[in-house]
Parts: structure tokens; sequence; C-alpha cells
């Protein structure tokens, strides 16, 4: 492996990069509750819809993107949604009122929605499936290293030169990497810069065009009408909710129950992510280990999401414990989510041919996006009903409760509904 050439990894590392910066987008407005709580006195249950709103947007551009993608491919269709989210990004900053920041956050979602169909696609595109759950795992740990920046970061534009500026300095991020993006990344038979001998060994794997008389398209009927689908669409469902929760939550976790401004949380929030960033990428290296060991990609897959799904479960106890052993809860929690879903993510390209990836992962990231939009309506009535009684760590215990069960639930569904992770045929 060591002869055959490295330009992969540079594409995994602009796929790294563009995650980093989506995620840097999605935490500000989190961040920057504590100074919009004053200046636009909402309420949890408002601050809930707004990011519902965003949520509902980015399931309709998860969808959008994701057949768009299997259209044009992934260098026009990411280059497209970056370029949008990063407008959407500024346009925040002109925002003063709910209604004018429930607007910015659908124009966000919107955009956003083209970056795991792209990611996922290009992986599919650029690695043999062997390495597939470790290169998933690398550039899902943007999410980690936007999450680990933005609390340091973020506070300190807007204090130094208002939270409008960090809107602003997070789209400027996104057209930097669309500068990177366009002369680096092609499909892999296109770039000049990459060797035959590791052209060869991206393709390792048994081909996976369309067969003769198979739709190079697959419209999404013929995809929903698999089992394969629905096992990556239900346990997405089941999820993403979980950590669109700590994204949207955790700053106010620690300021109501632990009593901690930002400018005291921003170091257990920036550990939570540093946790969630080293174990990850270690859950994304596991199944590629234990092929090597023999065992088959889907007894791999499988045993590793188990493993991931059980260690969720301790997160049930964060509020009976102090704030670092939180810290360590939510960390493990967060580390054994990613690892989740970069092994999630991978069993589409495992299941479905390339030319159908980013399609099914559009509908599952849908189905995702849509869980997390009606989490947070739930956890911000939840929580004002809660706070009104004096008792809102029992409302953060339901919470993490809830969170705490759902990879068990997931993964029981997933099993039922897709017991190998093996090749369907279209059409």
């Amino acid at each position: 492996m060591n002869g055959v050439g490295r330009y992969r990894w540079v594409v995994c590392g602009l796929l790294f990069f563009a995650t980093t910066v989506n995620y840097i987008d999605r935490q500000i407005l989190s961040l920057l509750k504590p100074i919009l709580d004053k200046e636009l006195g909402w309420t949890n249950a408002e601050f809930g819809a707004v990011n519902a709103a965003f949520q509902g947007a980015y399931a309709v551009g998860l969808l959008l993107f994701g057949a768009l993608i299997d259209r044009v491919g992934v260098r026009i269709g990411y280059a497209i949604s970056i370029a949008a989210w990063s407008l959407a990004a500024m346009s925040h900053a002109f925002a003063g009122t709910v209604a004018g920041f429930t607007n910015a956050r659908m124009a966000l979602g919107l955009g956003e929605g083209g970056n795991f169909p792209s990611a996922i696609k290009a992986v599919a595109l650029w690695f043999p499936q062997r390495e597939r759950a470790f290169a998933t795992a690398l550039f899902n740990a943007g999410a980690n290293v936007g999450a680990i920046l933005a609390p340091p970061v973020v506070p300190w534009l807007a204090y130094t030169w208002g939270w409008q500026s960090a809107f602003v300095a997070a789209g400027i991020a996104g057209f930097v990497w669309l500068f990177l993006w366009l002369p680096f990344y092609d499909q892999p038979e296109r770039v000049s810069r990459l060797s035959k001998a590791e052209l060869d060994y991206i393709r390792s794997d048994a081909p996976t065009a369309a067969p003769a008389g198979t739709p190079e398209k697959p419209s999404w009927f013929a995809l929903l009408g698999q089992r394969a689908a629905w096992s990556f669409i239900v346990a997405k469902f089941l999820t993403d909710p979980v950590w669109w929760f700590f994204l949207t939550w955790l700053p106010d976790y620690f300021k109501k129950t632990r009593g901690m401004d930002l400018k005291q949380s921003w170091v257990h929030l920036m550990t939570i992510y540093a946790i969630v960033t080293v174990l990850s990428i270690v859950g994304g290296w596991i199944p590629g280990q234990l092929v090597k060991r023999g065992l088959g990609i889907t007894r791999a897959r499988k045993t590793s999401m188990l493993a991931f799904a059980c260690l969720v479960v301790p997160v049930l106890a964060v509020t009976k414990v102090g704030p670092w052993p939180a810290v360590l809860l939510i960390g493990l929690a967060g580390a054994a989510h990613q690892a989740w879903s970069a092994n999630l993510f991978t069993s589409v390209s495992d299941m479905f041919p390339r030319y159908a990836v980013a399609s099914v992962v559009g509908m599952g990231g849908m189905a995702g996006s849509f869980g997390g939009m009606f989490f947070p309506i739930y956890a911000g009535k939840l929580l004002d009903r809660f706070t009104a009684s004096g008792n809102v760590t029992t409302g953060y215990a339901i919470l993490f409760t809830i969170c705490g069960s759902a990879y068990l639930v997931a993964f029981a569904l997933n099993h039922i509904l897709a017991p190998k992770f093996e090749a369907v045929k279209l059409g």
C-alpha cells in the first residue's frame, strides 16, 4: 500500500477541511445563544424552533443535493453546495430578529445539504472498500475539529468585533476551500497527478458500474424499494438527532445546570470534542483491522457498530456526576456516535453501486435531519417546562436518557433490515 501513492489522502484532506468549515458554521448560533438571548429575548422553544427550521431545510437540501450529485458529479455538486452555504452563513450577520435568523438558518440548511452526499460519494470513488470506513472517520473528524475550534474562536470574534463577525468569517472560510477544491479534485481517472499504481489500487475492488440495462441514475422510488436503503434511513433517523442535540444544547446545558457561562464552559466544550476527534478516528480504524484479521466486511462492520452503540449508554449518568466526569461521558458518547456514523455511512457504499451512493446518503440524511428537526422542538419545550418548575436538570436527564438509548434500538432495526452488508441489485 505504501508504494501506490497517496493522492487519495489529499482528497480526504479536502473533505476534512470542508466538513470542519461546515461544523463551525453550525456551532456559531448555539455558542452565541447567551449573547442573542439578551439581544433577541427569545425563549428556549423559539430557539429550538429556529434550529428546527435549519433541520427541515437541511433535510430537503440533503435529498436534492443527493440526486444532483449523482447527476452532475461530486466536483460541481460540492462546489455549488459550499458556495451556497457560505453566502447563507454571511447572511446571519444581517439578521436582527427571530424571523431573520429563521430565514438565515433555512438558507444555511439548504446549502449544507450537499456536504455528506458529496463526501461519502467521493470516498466511494477514491478509496477501496477496506479503507472507506477509516477515510470516512478521518474526514468526519472535521465535525469534531470544527466543534473544537468554534468554542474559543467564536466568542473571541463576538466579543472583539461583534457577534456578526463570526458569521462573516465562517463564510469567508468556505470560499477559501472552494479556491482549493476546483483545481485539486476530479474523478480519479481525470486527475493527472494520480499515478497508475494508485488508480489500480483504488479500483482493486469488484467494479460497481451499472450493469447493462440498469438506469445509471436510479430513481428515488427504485432505491426506496430496497430494504438495504431503509436500514440506513431508519438508523440515521434515530441517531442523527443525538449529535444535533450535543451541538445545539451543550453550551446551554453547562450554563443552566453547572452555572458556567461561555467564558468558563468553552474549555469543557473544547475538551469534549477533542476526545471525540481522537476516539472517533480509532473507531473508523477498527473495522479495517478486523477485516485484516479475517472477519468479513459485514461482521467487522456490525461488531464495531454494536460496540459503539453500547458505548453511548453511559451518557445516561451525565447529570449525576461533576462537570469533568460529565465531559468524559459526553466525549465518549460523541466519539461513539461519530464512529457509528462513519461505519453507517460506509455501509451505503458496501451495499450500493457508486452511481447510487449520493442519492441513498441524501435520503438517509434527510431522515436524520427530520429527526433532528423534531428533537430540538421537543427539547426546547421540555426544558422550558422544567425551567419554569425550577428543575431544569431533570429535563436534561430525560434528554440524555433518550440519547443513550437510541443507538441500541437503531442497531437492532438496522440489522433486521440488512442482516448482511452485501451488494444489492438495482433494476
